[in-house]
């Protein structure tokens, strides 16, 4: 199954990759998804790839609910 679904969400400075699968293993641990190779430091948005839907919305409102990354 492919991660035909994407989820642009704020995160900006350093290490954004790390963060996020740090955040994600605490909040969404049943959650697949596919991030970038990398990021720049630079850019103030990540884009998160998920398998459906459901997922995206999943992720959405686990997000809005938890302090940010």
């Amino acid at each position: 199954m492919t991660f035909r679904y994407s989820v642009v969400l704020p995160i900006s400075g350093s290490h954004k990759l790390s963060r996020f699968r740090q955040w994600a293993d605490e909040h969404v641990p049943a959650l697949s998804y596919s991030l970038p190779y990398q990021t720049p430091i630079k850019t103030e948005t990540m884009t998160v790839r998920v398998r459906s839907p459901e997922d995206r919305q999943h992720l959405l409102s686990v997000f809005a609910k938890t302090p940010q990354i």
